[in-house]
């Protein structure tokens, strides 16, 4: 199985954090979002420990919001201690009104509006990630109008390509986020940054793109960044109290990619560090990681009901569901795999060769091509594994198609986390 949450009861039913998937989607209805708390907490628990055993203490992770935001998320990112990442207004009202403290958030974006960096500071987010001299000059103003001294940590750009896919890959030179450290553009917000009042200036941060299995990209950033923390300290004087690293660690949507031990990742990554501080003159600073997709993703399932099974003889089949593009676009946007199954035949052989089509009219909403499955008849349960992150929180109303609802599972019991829409949601903007 993917994961160790996996299993298969003596029904042939699927079982996810050990209940009965055919009976969830019984009790809540489809398509359902499924989500696996203890596993979520698991792996925050993972990455606090392997950052503080690293590192030391102040080394700690931040759950990437864009990955999955709700506020039982943020409700249980607050149980476990954890920081957040969060990249808009809406990300950090939901965090707030969960009761998150704000003070543990940091707040990213490319293109922070006025409003947007006001909003943050009214409600206490605690530091802002800067992504150009624009923005900066705007925290700057902004908190000299509330009369607070707002940290900042500056977002760099290293250069590296970590040959995942071009959508995904965030860190290089002509990427739209941060500042270039070849092109000089880094060295000069630095200078920026410290020749502000306002502006109380903690440290780097450089994120170099997602799905990555190897820890020689990670290593390779970490480089080049105490690289040029260590030029700007010869050069203004000033060195960085805290390095983050951003998120991207891979997971595995299908059994042919590996499983990443990421507390053994961070060991590795926290020994090149130590290294490299100590040629540069460095002390090491205080690690962040970013961890969103690692936290939740294989946290998730969604399941389906089966509906037309069209068949196109010496062409190919089609087994359409009542969800798609609009609870789960990445397909459509990017090819991504997944893993498929009938959750009530697990045990039936697998022999029909089919593309799992949403059921939106696009001929790109299409869930998962190549696909051997039992053949599937109508009301079959179909069931994508590894939906936690970036399934909720890309979902549309395209075709005015509802949002499912998201069950998380704990200890043996289910609840509702985010009620199913209505049409009445649907249209509750409209005039």
């Amino acid at each position: 199985m993917l994961c160790d949450n996996i299993s298969v009861n003596g029904k042939g039913h699927l079982c996810f954090a050990r209940q009965d998937v055919v009976t969830l989607a019984e009790k809540y209805g489809t398509p359902l979002y499924i989500m696996d708390e203890d596993k979520v907490r698991e792996k925050c628990a993972i990455y606090k420990k392997a950052l503080t055993e690293a590192f030391g203490n102040g080394s700690f992770p931040l759950y990437a919001s864009k990955a999955l935001s709700c506020k039982q998320i943020y409700r249980i990112m607050k149980d476990e201690n954890m920081g957040i990442d969060v990249v808009s207004p809406g990300e950090i009202y939901t965090a707030s009104e969960a009761g998150f403290p704000m003070a543990r958030a940091f707040f990213h974006g490319n293109n922070k509006t006025d409003a947007d960096i006001r909003f943050a500071m009214d409600r206490g987010v605690g530091v802002f990630v800067c992504d150009g001299e624009d923005e900066l000059l705007a925290i700057d103003k902004a908190a000299a109008e509330k009369g607070i001294k707002q940290r900042v940590m500056l977002r760099l750009t290293p250069g590296i390509d970590p040959h995942t896919h071009a959508k995904i890959s965030t860190g290089k030179v002509d990427s739209k986020f941060g500042a270039g450290i070849e092109t000089g553009q880094a060295a000069s917000l630095v200078a920026t940054a410290l020749g502000h009042k306002n502006i109380e200036l903690c440290g780097y941060h450089c994120h170099i793109g997602s799905q990555i299995f190897e820890i020689s990209p990670f290593i390779s950033a970490a480089d080049i960044m105490l690289g040029f923390s260590a030029g700007i300290k010869k050069t203004l004087g000033y060195e960085a109290e805290m390095l983050n690293l951003g998120g991207g660690m891979g997971v595995r949507y299908t059994e042919e990619q590996p499983q990443i031990d990421y507390a053994r990742n961070i060991s590795g990554i926290a020994a090149e560090i130590k290294e490299k501080c100590a040629s540069l003159g460095l002390k090491v600073p205080k690690i962040l990681m970013e961890p969103g997709r690692s936290i939740v993703a294989d946290a998730g399932l969604t399941v389906y009901e089966a509906g037309s099974i069209k068949q196109i003889p010496g062409f190919k089949n089609y087994v359409s569901i009542d969800g798609g593009m609009t609870d789960n676009p990445r397909y459509a946007l990017y090819e991504a795999p997944y893993t498929v199954c009938l959750a009530n035949r697990m045990e039936d052989k697998k022999d029909f060769p089919c593309t799992v089509a949403g059921r939106c009219c696009e001929s790109g909403d299409l869930i998962q091509e190549g696909v051997l499955l039992p053949k599937p008849k109508r009301g079959d349960l179909v069931a994508v594994f590894t939906t936690g992150a970036y399934n909720y929180s890309m979902a549309s109303n395209y075709n005015r198609v509802g949002r499912p609802a998201m069950v998380f599972l704990r200890g043996g019991d289910s609840y509702v986390a985010v009620r199913r829409e209505s049409f009445e949601d649907i249209a509750r903007n409209d005039i």
